[in-house]
C-alpha cells in the first residue's frame, strides 16, 4: 500500500487484517504510553521520549500548538533526528506490509511519515491511531461475546486443561495470555503484562479464535477461569457470556494432578526463577512465594489445615534445598483434596445444568475433535 492517511471507510477491514495477520506495527508515542498499553505485533521507535513528550507538552498548554511544535523540532533534531529515522527506515526495510501509529493518526505519527518519506522511504500510517484500533478491538470483542456461542473447557485443579486448550485451535488462551497459572500459586517469574495490554491480546485471540471455529463449524473454547487472572481482569462481557456457557469437565485422578502441579508449580516455576535471577537467588524467591502463596489462603483453609499445610510446605523446602523435591507432593496433595477440590466442586454444583460432556483426556478430546 502507498504512504499516506488510510482511507477512514477501509479501517475496519485494515484493522481486522493487521490483528488477524500479525501485521508489523511502529508504536511512534512515547515510552511511557507504549508501557501502558499497545499491541502485541507493535515495537516501540517512539518520537520523542518521555522527558521530551512531557516538555512539549507543558509547552502546548502554556503557549498553543505551534510553539509545541516548534520545542519538538528543537529537541528532535540533528543527530537524534537521524538516529530515530534510521530506527524507522530499518523497520520498515525489515517489515515492508508494516504501519506506523501514534495516539489519534496526528501530528506525531505524520512527522514520523514526514521524515520517513524525506529519507525515500514511503511507509504508512494508521488513521485513528492507537485510538481507534482500541476502539475496534473493544467493539468486536464484545460482538463475539454477545453473538457467539463459547464452549468453557471446566475441571479441578491439576488436570491440565491447558494443554487441550493450546491444542484445540480455536481457543484464548486466558491463562497464557495474562501469562499466569490462574490460581493463588500462579504468579510466574517475568510478571504478567497491563491491564490494557492483556485486554488487546485476548481480543485479537477471540478474533482468531471466531475465524478458526467458523473454519471448523466448533464452538470458541476457553478455560474454566475465574475474574481474576493474578492482577489481570477478565472483562466484563467475557465474564457474562461464560457463565451462560456450557461446560465439558476433564477429570483425572488425584494422582495425575498432583503429578501435574509438582511438575508446573515446582519444578517448572523454579526453573523460570533461576532463569530470570540466576542460581544464586532463584530459590529464595521461590520459596517465598510458595510461602506467601498459601499464606493467602490461609482464612479459606482454616488455622489448624493451614497450619498442618505449612508445616508441610516447609519441611519440602527444606528437603528440596538438599536436592530432593520429591517431598513437595505431600503439602500439594493436602491442598488439593482440603481446598481446590471442595471449592471447584461446590462452584461447579451451581451450573451443573450448563455441564453437556465430562469424562477422562481421552474421551473429551474425541468429543471436543482434538488430537490426543
Amino acid at each position: 500500500m502507498s504512504a499516506g492517511l488510510i482511507d477512514t471507510s477501509s479501517n475496519m477491514a485494515l484493522f481486522r487484517s493487521i490483528f488477524l495477520n500479525d501485521i508489523p506495527l511502529i508504536d511512534t508515542r512515547a515510552p511511557i504510553e507504549f508501557e501502558k498499553g499497545a499491541f502485541p505485533s507493535s515495537v516501540s521507535l517512539p518520537l520523542m521520549t518521555n522527558d521530551e513528550r512531557a516538555k512539549v507538552g507543558v509547552c502546548y498548554k502554556q503557549h498553543g500548538q505551534q510553539a509545541a511544535i516548534e520545542l519538538g523540532h528543537s529537541l528532535v533534531c540533528g543527530g537524534v533526528k537521524e538516529q530515530r529515522v534510521a530506527a524507522w527506515i530499518e523497520f520498515a526495510r525489515r517489515n515492508p506490509q508494516g504501519y506506523l501509529y501514534c495516539w489519534r493518526g496526528g501530528l506525531r505519527s505524520q512527522i514520523c511519515e514526514q521524515w520517513m518519506t524525506e529519507a525515500d522511504c514511503d511507509y504508512p500510517r494508521v488513521d485513528g491511531g492507537y485510538k481507534a484500533m482500541r476502539r475496534f478491538l473493544i467493539d468486536e470483542f464484545e460482538r463475539i461475546c454477545s453473538q457467539h456461542p463459547l464452549l468453557l473447557l471446566g475441571g479441578r485443579t491439576g488436570c491440565n486443561k491447558t494443554a487441550l486448550i493450546e491444542g484445540s485451535g480455536r481457543a484464548a488462551d486466558l491463562e497464557g495470555l495474562a501469562n499466569h497459572l490462574g490460581s493463588s500459586f500462579g504468579r510466574r517469574a517475568d510478571g504478567q503484562p497491563s491491564q490494557l495490554n492483556f485486554e488487546n491480546a485476548l481480543a485479537i485471540s477471540m478474533l482468531k479464535a471466531e475465524r478458526q471455529a467458523a473454519q471448523t463449524g466448533q464452538p470458541m473454547l476457553f478455560e474454566d477461569e475465574g475474574r481474576l487472572l493474578g492482577r489481570c481482569v477478565l472483562p466484563p462481557a467475557l465474564m457474562a457470556a461464560m457463565k451462560r456457557s456450557s461446560i465439558v469437565v476433564l477429570e483425572a485422578s488425584l494422582e495425575e494432578r498432583v503429578e501435574h502441579s509438582h511438575r508446573n508449580y515446582i519444578l517448572n516455576k523454579l526453573a523460570e526463577w533461576q532463569q530470570q535471577l540466576g542460581e544464586a537467588y532463584a530459590f529464595d524467591t521461590f520459596a517465598e512465594d510458595l510461602t506467601q502463596a498459601l499464606f493467602r489462603v490461609r482464612k479459606r483453609l482454616g488455622g489448624v489445615v493451614y497450619g498442618e499445610i505449612s508445616n508441610l510446605l516447609e519441611q519440602a523446602l527444606n528437603a528440596h534445598r538438599k536436592g530432593d523435591p520429591e517431598k513437595h507432593r505431600g503439602w500439594i496433595e493436602r491442598l488439593l483434596v482440603d481446598y481446590y477440590d471442595p471449592m471447584y466442586d461446590y462452584q461447579l454444583r451451581s451450573r451443573s445444568d450448563l455441564i453437556v460432556f465430562r469424562g477422562d483426556r481421552a474421551a473429551v478430546c474425541d468429543w471436543l475433535n482434538i488430537e490426543f
